[in-house]
Order: C-alpha cells, then structure tokens, then sequence
C-alpha cells in the first residue's frame, strides 16, 4: 500500500474549514470540493497521458492529453460532496456509485446501491471523506476488484490508522490519498479528532 499525506498549506487551511464546529453546512460543503479538488490533483500524478498535435494562435506545437481517465466511484452519501471536484478535472470520466451505511452497533458496512462497470484492468479513483473503520472503503475496493479494476486509488479528506491499516490488510495494491492521519477511533468508531459525520455535516441530520 502507497500513503500519501498531503502537507500543502492551502490543504491544511481547508482541513481546519472542516474541522471547526462552527463551520455552517455550506460552508463545509465548499470547503470539501476545495479540498478534494487539491487531492484528486495530487492523486492523478501518474494519470495515463500522450502526446498529441495541436495548433496555437502562433504556431503548431505538441501538447498532452489524458487518456484512459480513472473510473470514479464516491460512497454515498458523504462522498457525493467529492464528485464534482473529480468531474471537474475529469469531465469525461465514469462515475460508479456504492452505497453503504453503517451499522451503528457492529460498525459493519450495509450496502445498498452498486452501479459500478466492468472496468476490464482500468485504474478506478474511489471517493469518501472518511476513512475510519475502513470497512465502506474495503466493500468498494472488493467490488472494483470484482469489476476486474486495474490501479486503485482512494481519497479521503481523513483517515485513521485502524483505517489505514484495515484497508492495507485486506486490499492489495492500493494508494491512499488523504490530508491528514488522525490520532484515533472513539469508541463509537469516530475518527479523532475528525470532524464530526462528513454526511450530516454537508447535508444535515434530519
């Protein structure tokens, strides 16, 4: 497993935007398309590329083009607030969703909703604010890998270690892409010092 924490400033200053208590629902949603958008960024630095012939207003040159864009798959619901910041830098990427809720007594992953394609051995970015049991994460990395999914990436706005380390145990070959490795779970399986419940904090608790 690759893990890679991403010490930049303005993802650090985003980071806090999340954590603070009194940041609003709007305001965290923001803040977490900000912050994905500079991870996703830095996971897709080894994005398959090429060369390709193009003409400026002075004259031809040779420019570059992504190619074979990464399958992305956000875990619902908190991930929703991930995709467009993945859409944005790939617009003509797929979009597979995996639904899974957490059992409040065995912290378990319920799953519900999978519309992931056939990927045939292409790389696949998955997409979760929290990485804290790892047990959604695991459930959406085992199904890509069903779906004969090539490179796995996951990013997550934070993680923990028992998180970190469940998906190292259980995934092969996998990258990690987070702003930060926390402490700690509580034990109500919460990441700390975290930032409370990434869903209800972007979309409310009713």
């Amino acid at each position: 497993m690759q893990l890679t924490v991403v010490e930049h400033p303005v993802v650090q200053a985003r980071l806090t935007t999340l954590r603070r208590t009194d940041t609003t629902n709007a305001e965290f949603r923001r803040a977490l398309h900000q912050l994905s958008t500079l991870l996703i960024y830095e996971a897709l630095d080894d994005v398959h590329t090429a060369a390709v012939e193009i003409e400026t207003p002075m004259a031809p040159t040779i420019g570059t083009q992504v190619v074979d864009s990464p399958v992305v798959v956000p875990i619902l619901r908190a991930g929703l607030g991930m995709l467009e910041a993945a859409r944005l830098l790939l617009p003509d990427a797929l979009v597979g969703f995996v639904g899974a809720r957490r059992d409040e007594e065995t912290f378990e992953p319920q799953a519900y909703l999978d519309t992931v394609p056939p990927l045939e051995e292409g790389p696949a970015i998955v997409l979760d604010p929290m990485l804290a049991t790892g047990g959604s994460l695991i459930h959406a990395c085992e199904l890509l890998r069903d779906r004969e999914a090539g490179p796995i990436t996951i990013v997550c706005a934070l993680a923990a270690p028992e998180g970190v380390e469940a998906v190292d145990e259980a995934i092969d070959d996998v990258r990690i892409v987070t702003a930060a490795v926390d402490e700690r779970l509580n034990e109500v399986a919460f990441i700390v010092p975290g930032l409370g419940d990434a869903g209800d904090r972007q979309f409310g608790d009713a």
